[in-house]
C-alpha cells in the first residue's frame, strides 16, 4: 500500500492543532517536508479525502468536547493498529527484526547464533571467547557485521526498554522525514556506535539499539531546537534524563553494581553523529524556510 498525500501545505502554516486532532482520532499519518511544502501523508485515498474535509471545517482542530470519528465505524482496533504500522515501515520492520532475532537467540543464550550477529565473529572454548579479526569476515562476505549488533538483546528488559524509545524516536522522524530518512539514520548511527564500541572497547560481545537511539535523540533534539515542529517536540525532560543516565552509565556505577557492562563508547558515537545529522537537517529545513 502506498502512502497518499493528503494535505500540502507552506512550512509557514502550523499543522500542530490539526496533527494533534488526527492522533486522538487515531488515523495513521506523517508529516514529511517535500520541495519547501510540509506534506502530510495518509496510507489511502479514502482516508486522504476525509482527512481534507476534516482540515477545511477543523484547520485549527477541535476546541471544547465537540467527537468525531474520521475512520471506518467498522473498523476495529487491530485495522487501526495495522494501519498505523504499515504508515511508519521502517520503524516496525526494525523493532519486528530485533523481536525475532530476540527470540531466536532467547535474548542472547543461543551464541551460535549470536556469533553471526556481533561486530566481531567469535568461538567459545571452556570459559573463554576467541574473537575472529574483523577484516577476515568482511573479506568473506559476512558485509552486515558492522549494523547488525543493534538487533541483539541480551534480557527482556533490556529489549523492552530500547524497543519502547526506538518507538518513541524512530515514528517521530518517519512522520517528519520519510522512511527511507529514517532507514538510512539508523544504519548510520549503528554503524558509528558500533565502530566506537569496538576502537575503545576492543573485541567484545555486545549489542543493542542503545546507540542508535542516542543518535535519534540527539537528531530530534538539535533538529527541533533549528527548526521546532510538533513531531520532534519531545516531553518535558527527556534529554535531560537521557543525558544524566549516559554520565551515570560513563561514570562506572552500573557495573559496580552488578548490572552488567555497558557499552558506553556505542553511547557517546552515536549521541555525537546524531547531534551532526540533527544540526544539518535542522538547517536544512531552516534555510528552505
Amino acid at each position: 500500500m502506498s502512502p497518499v498525500a493528503a494535505l500540502r501545505l507552506p512550512l509557514a502554516e502550523d499543522l500542530g492543532a490539526f496533527v494533534a486532532l488526527l492522533q486522538r482520532l487515531g488515523v495513521p499519518h506523517r508529516v514529511s517536508e517535500e520541495s519547501g511544502e510540509q506534506v502530510l501523508w495518509v496510507p489511502d485515498e479514502t482516508l486522504a479525502l476525509r482527512v481534507r474535509e476534516l482540515y477545511a471545517e477543523y484547520p485549527a482542530g477541535i476546541v471544547g468536547s465537540e467527537r468525531l470519528q474520521l475512520a471506518d465505524p467498522a473498523g476495529s482496533a487491530g485495522s487501526a493498529v495495522l494501519a498505523r504500522l504499515l504508515s511508519l515501515p521502517v520503524t516496525a520492520l526494525v523493532l519486528l527484526a530485533t523481536f525475532a532475532v530476540a527470540l531466536a537467540s532467547w535474548f542472547g543464550d543461543n551464541l551460535q547464533l549470536v556469533s553471526w550477529l556481533t561486530f566481531t565473529d567469535f568461538r567459545v572454548a571452556g570459559d573463554y571467547a576467541y574473537f575472529l579479526p574483523l577484516a577476515d569476515s568482511l573479506a568473506a562476505g559476512q558485509w552486515w557485521r558492522p549494523f547488525s549488533p543493534m538487533l541483539v538483546h541480551f534480557g527482556v528488559l533490556h529489549l523492552a526498554m530500547n524497543s519502547l524509545w526506538f518507538w518513541e524516536l524512530g515514528r517521530r522522524i518517519e512522520w517528519r522525514q520519510g522512511s527511507l530518512m529514517l532507514l538510512g539514520l539508523t544504519l548510520l548511527y549503528s554503524l558509528v556506535s558500533n565502530v566506537a564500541q569496538y576502537v575503545f572497547g576492543g573485541p567484545a560481545i555486545f549489542g543493542g539499539l542503545s546507540g542508535v537511539l542516542y543518535g535519534l535523540l540527539g537528531h530530534c533534539w538539535l533538529f527541533q531546537r533549528l527548526a521546532p515542529n510538533p513531531h520532534f517536540r519531545l516531553p518535558p525532560g527527556v534529554v535531560g534524563m537521557m543525558l544524566i543516565w549516559l554520565l551515570v552509565c560513563l561514570s562506572g556505577l552500573i557495573g559496580a553494581l552488578g548490572f552488567g557492562e555497558i557499552a558506553n563508547a556505542a553511547h557517546v558515537g552515536g549521541l555525537l553523529v546524531g547531534c551532526v545529522t540533527g544540526v544539518l537537517g535542522g538547517l536544512l529545513a531552516r534555510r528552505q524556510r
